[in-house]
């Protein structure tokens, strides 16, 4: 009974290293990717969505992902922003809240496209290559948090956008570890069926 508990034991300890070297095979590069910008023009800035705060107000992870784009904007990388997401928990488009953020530091409110459709990276892929092929346009710039940035591009590039850079978000939380992970399974999946 040792023997086969040793053994069941052993068996486990091995399994758990493998899945720990596959964890670190597919999120170093996912880092690595999101880390290390690189920045051409393009015709808009895609912000997926995030949190809302109860009082309506962008969260911290959603306000450094419009930063990110400000600075994009404000630099003339892209002459649009298309902000997208959803109505999330707090009873908020999480759209209409960024464009008033965007809004208010100065973004006239004719170069911002909002997604009120976006409650995925997959949606607001699809959604922004539906606007871009409409109005005739091609290329996109990402910005988002650093784990986030591998996945929204190889979602854009599915859908036929030529990915011309991105740009992380300057935030860092505590929680990264949690997406990460998710980032990590998300990119396989969107990899195996996009």
């Amino acid at each position: 009974m040792r023997m086969v508990k040793a053994a069941w034991l052993r068996k486990l300890g091995v399994s758990a290293c493998v899945v720990a070297v596959l964890y670190c095979i597919a999120a170093v590069p996912i880092v690595y990717v999101g880390l290390h910008d690189h920045v051409e023009a393009a015709d808009i800035i895609v912000v997926p969505g995030n949190t809302v705060q109860p009082d309506g107000l962008p969260s911290a992870r959603l306000k450094s992902r419009l930063d990110v784009a400000l600075w994009l904007f404000n630099e003339r990388r892209a002459p649009a922003i298309f902000v997208s997401g959803g109505v999330g928990r707090e009873g908020y488009d999480e759209t209409a809240v960024m464009a008033a953020y965007l809004i208010a530091n100065g973004v006239p409110s004719n170069a911002i496209v909002r997604d009120s459709l976006g409650f995925t990276t997959a949606a607001t892929a699809a959604n922004a290559a539906q606007y871009l092929h409409a109005n005739k346009l091609h290329s996109a710039l990402v910005a988002t948090q650093y784990f986030h940035v591998a996945r929204t591009c190889l979602a854009l590039e599915r859908n036929g956008v030529m990915v011309s850079g991105a740009a992380h978000a300057r935030y860092f939380e505590i929680r990264d570890a949690y997406s990460l992970a998710r980032e990590v399974a998300g990119f396989a999946v969107y990899y195996l069926i996009l």
